[in-house]
């Protein structure tokens, strides 16, 4: 006898954490002649439903005890998933010890994600993490031969649908896809386990570090046509893309997810209490930003800081979207919206553009929320804590003969909050809460001045202004000039006061330059990098 193609399912065990569509799914079994094996609350579930089900403590002769902490771990329920039809030596072991084979076995995990995530004591988790669970699905997994293996309802809808078109029986193709996607299952919960006791410990550094999610949505292609994609969401319960509700629109590329991620990260740097924040990105990278009293003001005001660079942009706000905005909005073509929220009004004027993606997270990232970001390398990750560094008015130390002004304070704090989450080499030039020319992703640091002001003088063009929104402006430089011949270009484009990390052998030289000028220069002592 030897592993088969077509296997048919004559009895199947049963023991779910997340009892929704149970007793549909487990009547069909039963119709079709399975006979159901199951545990605890699970057992209760069915047979108050009419459903006959055998407690596994029948089959194991051992009671369930301590608190159903050990009720699946016994030889006669590993066996009958471990067991191979096609071993003559597994067979006459399981007859020997009255071990029943075990075709199907659908076990959804203990919620210990969910758990973690309502902020539930450590000995509430604890009390989450399965053991049995994980336990037989890997063994139902490994001998998926012979085994079919359900983590969640939608297997279980296979299965049945498999049974229909084979009289009974499943393929050898699903059980294989359903024994990947249960070891898959199984790693991404220890993954959360793991993570969860390094965060407990606060060891940043742990010898094994493992990160798994699951599917939130397959991607026609990555950020180009011939990559392929698909968006995975982690246990982390972080307001965001992973968080957000597609109102309408097209389905999300891998490209306009990264964006909208960048877009909304920003927007979450600046507290909706005290003013409203929009920000406009394109390409990973912010090309308007500005606050102000109302949102429709403010999305006016980042469109106006480069309305080029804004055509086909991801615009993300801190507040609920309105009506008025929503008109604004709708005026050029935007890829996406995202927003903690939008009233009906706002989503019935977006909905006159109906490829526009709009998305609605239900709350703000919190920029001062630590957690984990990684990046591959060949061979590996890298693993970093997410910058959630910032300063406050107290914490600059003003290091040129000029202080800067109360107004000029509140631009380089503004600056210094959105040259954070641009591409290094960065600089950003901002005016009364906007920005005014944005240099990224540049080799020199000069390089990015200059091409900030570049961006601020063809801004100005379009907008039909005089002179460029530079002059009168401050200046954020995301790490410190390693020369003065950025602070050169900063005063060049009429920039009166600068942020910067300081810490370079020229910063006297710097400093010097900034005198000369007539600019207030402090200090953060923190850099921003951002690859």
């Amino acid at each position: 006898m030897s592993a088969m193609d077509l296997v048919p399912i004559r009895r199947a065990l049963i023991s779910v954490s997340d009892k929704s569509g149970l007793i549909e799914r487990a009547g069909k079994l039963r119709d079709a002649g399975v006979e159901l094996l199951s545990t605890g609350g699970t057992l209760r579930a069915l047979t108050e439903a009419g459903l006959e089900a055998r407690d596994v403590a029948e089959v194991t002769e051992f009671p369930e005890m301590m608190d159903g902490r050990l009720k699946t771990l016994h030889p006669r329920v590993h066996g009958g998933l471990l067991g191979r039809r096609d071993h003559p030596e597994d067979r006459e072991a399981m007859a020997e010890h009255a071990i029943p084979h075990i075709d199907l076995l659908y076990v959804n995990l203990y919620p210990f994600e969910d758990t973690v995530a309502r902020g539930a004591d450590e000995a509430t988790c604890v009390e989450n993490i399965d053991i049995g669970g994980p336990a037989m699905i890997r063994a139902a997994a490994k001998n998926h031969a012979w085994v079919n293996v359900c983590v969640d309802g939608a297997d279980l809808d296979q299965v049945l649908a498999d049974m229909d078109a084979n009289d009974g029986s499943t393929s050898l193709e699903l059980r294989k896809r359903l024994a990947a996607k249960a070891y898959a299952r199984t790693a991404a919960y220890d993954a959360a386990i793991s993570g969860w006791f390094a965060e407990q410990l606060d060891t940043p550094a742990p010898d094994f570090r493992a990160f798994g999610g699951g599917l939130q949505q397959a991607l026609r292609y990555g950020e180009n046509p011939h990559q392929r994609a698909a968006f995975y969401a982690s246990s982390e319960t972080r307001p965001g893309i992973a968080t957000a509700r597609q109102a309408q629109g097209k389905a999300l590329s891998y490209n306009n997810l990264a964006d909208a991620d960048a877009a909304f990260e920003l927007a979450g740097e600046f507290d909706s209490a005290d003013r409203a924040a929009v920000v406009i990105v394109k390409h990973a990278n912010p090309c308007g930003v500005a606050q102000h009293d109302t949102l429709t003001g403010a999305y006016e005001k980042a469109f106006a800081a480069d309305p080029i660079s804004a055509f086909g942009g991801i615009v993300a706000m801190n507040r609920p979207l309105d009506a008025e905005t929503a008109g604004e909005l709708v005026k050029i073509f935007t890829e996406v919206v995202i927003a903690p929220a939008a009233d009906e009004d706002a989503l019935a004027v977006l909905s006159a553009k109906s490829n526009l993606r709009v998305l609605l997270t239900g709350g703000m990232p919190d920029a001062a929320q630590s957690g984990w970001l990684t990046k591959t390398v060949a061979g590996g990750l890298l693993v970093q804590e997410r910058d959630i560094g910032s300063v406050t008015a107290d914490q600059l130390k003003t290091v040129t003969q000029r202080a800067p002004s109360e107004a000029e304070l509140r631009d380089l704090l503004f600056a210094w909050k959105v040259v954070k989450h641009v591409k290094s080499n960065a600089i950003v030039y901002a005016q009364n809460g906007v920005t005014a020319g944005i240099g990224m992703g540049q080799t020199s640091r000069l390089e990015a001045a200059r091409l900030a002001v570049r961006k601020a003088q063809a801004t100005a063009e379009e907008n039909g202004w005089d002179t460029p929104r530079t002059q009168g402006s401050v200046c954020a430089s995301d790490a410190f000039f390693p020369f003065a011949d950025g602070l050169h270009a900063a005063a060049e484009a009429g920039a009166t006061a600068v942020i910067q990390p300081g810490g370079s052998i020229r910063d006297e030289e710097v400093i010097a330059a900034a005198d000369e000028a007539g600019i207030a220069m402090v200090f953060t002592g923190m850099r921003h990098f951002r690859h």
